[in-house]
């Protein structure tokens, strides 16, 4: 699931989602990256909640972003939550995703450039739809 050794140029937009059958259940996250070309992501992420979920595509995105050697990243989300706990505008209050958090802020500090937007359901589909399909192929 690496994306190090595809070619990608310029700022990095990645449409992330991630998605929970159950809540808890099993979980997996989608991945759209953009910047001129367009690749595709998706990854079974074992027993989570849906916001776990959530952060964990945050997570991978970021990660992928470094690995890809960017330094300016905008990354869009239809997740309220995370974009709200993200921007500092909700407190992080449950344990698990309070590590998740901790987690992310360490990544958002090595980039030169990061932006999260907030994007309705209709403007994300694809990266539902590839975390809902992780779910069902890795069940």
């Amino acid at each position: 699931m690496n994306i190090a050794g595809e070619s990608l140029s310029g700022k990095l937009t990645i449409y992330i989602d991630g998605a929970s059958s159950g809540n808890p259940g099993p979980a997996g996250i989608g991945l759209v990256f953009l910047d001129g070309s367009k690749i595709e992501r998706n990854k079974f992420i074992g027993y989570k909640t849906n916001n776990q979920a959530e952060y964990e595509a945050f997570l991978f995105s970021l990660s992928e972003a470094l690995k890809l050697n960017k330094r300016d990243v905008v990354i869009r989300t239809d997740s309220e939550l995370l974009y709200r706990q993200i921007r500092g505008e909700y407190k992080v209050k449950d344990d698990k995703l309070k590590r998740l958090y901790k987690r992310a802020q360490s990544l958002i500090k090595r980039f030169e450039g990061f932006r999260i937007e907030l994007v309705p359901r209709e403007a994300n589909r694809r990266a539902d739809f590839l975390a809902k399909r992780a779910i069902k192929d890795k069940r």
